[in-house]
C-alpha cells in the first residue's frame, strides 16, 4: 500500500502523527528587551500544533550570531522559560516541535548588539538586515564588515550550538534544527566567494564542509543524533552572487560524511529567491547516498509533495507561507478543502507587530 502524507513516521524514538511539516519563519515577535520568547509565539505554534512536526523560526545561539531585531534567542534564562510556554503549549496539543539553531555569520551589523559579525573571511555581504536605524525606528540597514573568524572563535561557535541545543532540551523541544541554509554560517564557510580561507576550514571541498560536520558531530553527541536535523540549500544562492558551480558535489560530500551519523533528517530548502531547480537524477543521487529521511521545503503543492513521496525522494514536506494564513492546514489538506490565500500587504505583518498577521487567521 503506497504511502501518504498523512502516515506516520517514526523519527528515531519520536513518532510523528504526519508528514507535514511547519517550515522555519522568522516572524520577530520576541518581548524586548532580552529577545524572550512569549504568550503570543506560544499561541502561534499551538494553534498550528496538528502539523507532524513544527520547525521554530530560527533562534540565535548567542549574541554574535544574531543578524536580525526581535527574534527569539536560546543562550539565556530567561529565553529558554520563555520558550517553556511554547514547548508546553504545542505538546498539549499533541504536536512535536523542534527549534532552528541560527547564527547568521556576516549577514549582520554592529548595529544590533555592538558586535562585530563573524564569517569565514573578512568579506562583507552586500545585503541590508532587520535593525536599529539612526533614527531609533527598526528597519533595514546595512551589513557590517565581519571579523574573520579564527580557530579560537571556530571552537566557541561549534560550542555555542551545542550548549543552544542543551539550553533546546531543558526547554522541552523535541530536538534541533542546525541552520545551513540560505548564506547564514555554515553555508557561508560552504561557498567558495564567502569562504577564502587557506587553513582546515577553507579551500577544498573537504575543508569547507568541515565546520557543518563539526557542529553536527558535537550537537548530536550532546542530545543524541536522533534529535537532531540539518537545513541546507545548496541550489540557492544569494542574489548577489552566481550560483557556486561546485555546490552539487559539494553537497553529495556533505551527505557522504554525515549519513554515518543518522541524524533525525535532512532538510533541503529549494525553489525560493535565486535558485536552480535540482533533477530528478540528482535526487536519486542524494538517496544513493544519503537512505535516512529527507524533508523537502520551498514553493510546494499537496499534489507535488505526494508526488515525491511516491517517487520516494523524501518522507517529510515543509510548508512555510501556507502555515501563516492556514493554521489547520493539515485539516484542510485531508479534507480537500480551498487554502486560505494571504491577504493584500500581508507582508507587512510577517516581521514584527502583535497577533494581526500572526495569530487571527
Amino acid at each position: 500500500m503506497s504511502q501518504t502524507l498523512f502516515d506516520n513516521l517514526q523519527l528515531g524514538g519520536l513518532t510523528l502523527q504526519n508528514r507535514i511539516v511547519m517550515a522555519p519563519m522568522t516572524r520577530s515577535r520576541a518581548t524586548q528587551p532580552g529577545n524572550i520568547p512569549n504568550d503570543l509565539m506560544a499561541e502561534y505554534y499551538a494553534q498550528r500544533a496538528s502539523a507532524g512536526l513544527i520547525i521554530t523560526e530560527g533562534a540565535p545561539i548567542s549574541p554574535v550570531a544574531r543578524g536580525y531585531s526581535l527574534t527569539p534567542g536560546i543562550y539565556t534564562e530567561e529565553q529558554i522559560t520563555g520558550w517553556q510556554k511554547v514547548t508546553e503549549a504545542v505538546h498539549e496539543r499533541g504536536g512535536k516541535i523542534f527549534i532552528q539553531l541560527w547564527h547568521v555569520g556576516r549577514r549582520s551589523s554592529t548595529a544590533i548588539e555592538g558586535l562585530q559579525p563573524l564569517a569565514p573571511s573578512a568579506l562583507k555581504e552586500p545585503d541590508k538586515v532587520y535593525g536599529p536605524m539612526a533614527n531609533g525606528e527598526l528597519g533595514m540597514i546595512d551589513t557590517t564588515m565581519p571579523k574573520a573568524m579564527d580557530l579560537s572563535d571556530i571552537q566557541n561557535t561549534i560550542d555555542d550550538f551545542v550548549i543552544a541545543a542543551k539550553n533546546a532540551m531543558r526547554a522541552g523541544f523535541d530536538g534541533v534544527e542546525i541552520h545551513g541554509a540560505h548564506g547564514y554560517l555554515l553555508d557561508q564557510f560552504m561557498r567558495r566567494y564567502a569562504n577564502q580561507r587557506d587553513d582546515q576550514y577553507g579551500g577544498s571541498i573537504e575543508n569547507r564542509i568541515r565546520l557543518t560536520v563539526d557542529v553536527c558531530n558535537a550537537v548530536a553527541n550532546a542530545i543524541g543524533s536522533d534529535k537532531v536535523g540539518l537545513r541546507i540549500s545548496p541550489f540557492v544562492s544569494s542574489s548577489f552572487q552566481q550560483h557556486d558551480s561546485e555546490m552539487p558535489k559539494l553537497t553529495l560530500a556533505l551527505l557522504k560524511a554525515l549519513a554515518p551519523l543518522h541524524l533525525a533528517y535532512l532538510h533541503l530548502s529549494e525553489n525560493i529567491g535565486n535558485h536552480q531547480p535540482i533533477s530528478d537524477s540528482f535526487r536519486k543521487q542524494i538517496r544513493l547516498l544519503y537512505p535516512h529521511p529527507i524533508m523537502l521545503a520551498g514553493g510546494l503543492t499537496q499534489k507535488r509533495s505526494e508526488q515525491f513521496l511516491k517517487h520516494g525522494f523524501a518522507e517529510l514536506f515543509a510548508f512555510g507561507t501556507a502555515y501563516i494564513c492556514n493554521p489547520n492546514l493539515v485539516e484542510k489538506m485531508a479534507q480537500n478543502l480551498p487554502l486560505n490565500t494571504l491577504p493584500k500587504n500581508a507582508h507587512n505583518t510577517f516581521y514584527g507587530g502583535g497577533k494581526e498577521g500572526y495569530t487571527d487567521y
